[in-house]
């Protein structure tokens, strides 16, 4: 069996040697422009599971802008209209 190890180093977050986990965001792409700590780094930290899960929650739990908002609206409303419209609909 060839299963890989994680690497075991310092936790970029709480320094305790551990094996680390490379954190990339998964909040994909923004609609609007915006500032995002996530996009602006220059690289993603090696984080332990526990510091890990940490970002990610804190991540998941960014509020949206006030733009995002409303841009999830408009096509929240689109989606309805054209599902609305279609000959499926009807039946």
């Amino acid at each position: 069996m060839n299963a890989e190890q994680p690497l075991e180093a310092r936790c970029d977050h709480c320094k305790q040697t551990r094996p680390l986990f490379l954190y990339e965001p998964d909040h994909n792409c923004h609609l609007v422009p915006r500032d995002c700590e996530w996009c602006d780094r220059d690289k993603q930290p090696l984080l332990c599971v526990r510091c890990w899960d940490q970002e990610r929650e804190r991540e998941e739990n960014q509020p949206p802008t006030a733009e995002e908002l409303a841009l999830t609206e408009f096509f929240v409303g689109m989606s309805a209209r054209t599902n609305r419209s279609t000959p499926e609909a009807d039946r």
